[in-house]
């Protein structure tokens, strides 16, 4: 057989994942909805993509760092705020924001309505780290601020202390 002929069989490749509107895990961490729909197992753990629904005027995670993977925000609705170091950015709808490791970040819903995120993390790593914090709150433990820490610790995170 000819090197060509190899190359024009069919190849075996993982099967094509399709997620539909009502799909997905769906992660619930108080006012604020995450549904996995990518969680790395279609891509060789290279990449994971999640849609989170924020709340009216909520919080996000203190500041902190992803030693191990990037992080991107695209803005699906609404409006959220961005703070990278002692930097703001209201990213509106159609905004993408793309945070590297190492640099310190988070985000929040300041607004009256809804905001609607597509998150990507290449590779998967953090996606675990969400299922851990519904974990602890459905086990009746208080998601403190050392819970939380030590939930990031162990997915490569800590938080941006120099910034607190």
């Amino acid at each position: 057989m000819t090197e060509e002929a190899k190359t024009s069989e069919p190849q075996t490749h993982p099967a094509v994942s399709v997620m539909g509107p009502g799909d997905g895990e769906m992660i619930v961490l108080g006012t604020t909805r995450m549904r996995v729909l990518e969680d790395g197992s279609h891509t060789g753990h290279r990449l994971a993509i999640a849609e989170s629904v924020l709340a009216p005027h909520t919080q996000g995670p203190p500041q902190h760092r992803h030693a191990r993977h990037d992080e991107g925000f695209y803005v699906l609705s609404g409006t959220v705020r961005f703070t990278v170091g002692d930097e703001d950015h209201d990213a509106a709808t159609g905004t993408l924001v793309m945070v590297p490791p190492g640099t310190p970040h988070t985000f929040a819903n300041l607004t009256d309505q809804p905001a609607v995120m597509l998150s990507t993390f290449t590779p998967d790593l953090y996606v675990q780290y969400f299922r851990d914090l519904q974990e602890a709150l459905a086990g009746g433990r208080p998601l403190t601020p050392q819970a939380n820490i030590d939930a990031m610790s162990r997915y490569a995170t800590e938080p941006a202390t120099d910034l607190a």
